[in-house]
């Protein structure tokens, strides 16, 4: 029953965020408002002081190692395999790899971590692994769409993370925690209101696009239903069977004891994260199907992370 209760809210706020849309609260831009404001804002406010706060020692290398093959794994296969059978655009394939290996690491990473693993130490690197390493390499990706010439610019690469702020705030955490810094009282008070915000309007923004369908600018967006059926089966089985497989394999493979086997294979099996649908919508790509693998994935994780945890636990 615990482990209900942690989906509850996500399934809430994201039912919030549809009403809303429905009786024409959020007016016609409210969703993409409410995305630009968690993507400038409020996620590397959130970022900034998740990184900067922890540890840099102490890692797990061959627990993280296995769950960073999966990730690989899927990524790479939603990535360059699946997302070309159904005629994605280059441009949406990322976020196509995205939805089916990034986990949701925090809001609810951490809540099922607790309750199932006992603590967040294994989660804390996974968190790093996929905002250090993962996400730079799909945001680059999308922003290589963003060029007219569809060219990767060493200028334009290296000049990202001045002009992304999740990845500018991810690296000043990790900045932060090596020195050994820490922030004044009230400028900590001031982001950790605004990090606050980011989870909860993430899942409002999300809830508000499933009501209207994707915005204009997808060109494959559709009013308010669900389109690509047996696309969102595979994102699906790639995110919630496909990835904890592969995490399982790779650590018996690792010989991995058993506590670090069930962390591994219950990290891999979190459902796909709101951020995947908050990139897309800040790119205008991808919307679609990004929107609808977050919320298909979240409610059916359950079954998945509660088998895992009777099996290996």
């Amino acid at each position: 029953m615990n482990l209900v209760s942690t989906f509850v809210p996500i399934w809430i706020l994201t039912v919030v965020g549809y009403a809303a849309c429905r009786w024409g609260l959020l007016g016609e831009a409210g969703a993409a408002v409410l995305g630009r404001f968690v993507f400038q804002l409020a996620m590397p406010a959130a970022l900034f002081l998740a990184l900067s706060r922890m540890p840099l020692s102490g890692f797990a290398s061959r627990p993280l190692l296995a769950f960073a093959m999966s990730t690989a794994a899927v990524v790479g296969f939603g990535w360059f395999g699946a997302s070309r059978l159904f005629g994605r655009e280059p441009g949406e394939r990322p976020l196509w790899g995205m939805a089916a290996g990034y986990v949701n690491s925090a809001n609810l990473g951490i809540p099922i971590a607790t309750q199932v693993l006992g603590d967040v130490a294994f989660l804390a690197q996974v968190v790093l692994l996929q905002v250090l390493v993962v996400a730079p390499v799909i945001l680059v990706a999308l922003d290589r769409h963003g060029d007219p010439a569809g060219r990767v610019r060493m200028r334009r690469i290296a000049s990202l993370p001045v002009r992304n702020p999740v990845i500018l705030a991810s690296l000043l955490g990790v900045a932060c925690s090596a020195a050994g810094l820490r922030l004044p009282a009230t400028a900590d008070a001031t982001l950790t209101l605004l990090s606050g915000a980011a989870a909860p309007t993430a899942l409002v923004a999300l809830g508000a696009s499933l009501h209207r369908g994707t915005p204009s600018r997808d060109h494959r967006a559709v009013p308010a239903q669900w389109a690509g059926r047996g696309e969102l089966a595979v994102v699906t089985a790639l995110k919630l069977v496909g990835q904890p497989v592969v995490a399982y394999v790779a650590g018996l493979a690792l010989h991995l004891p058993a506590p670090q086997l069930l962390a591994v294979v219950v990290c891999a099996g979190l459902p796909t994260a709101q951020n995947t649908f908050i990139f897309g919508q800040e790119y205008g790509v991808g919307e679609a199907v990004t929107s609808r693998a977050v919320v298909l994935t979240t409610t059916l994780s359950l079954v998945t992370l509660a088998a895992a945890a009777a099996v290996l636990g």
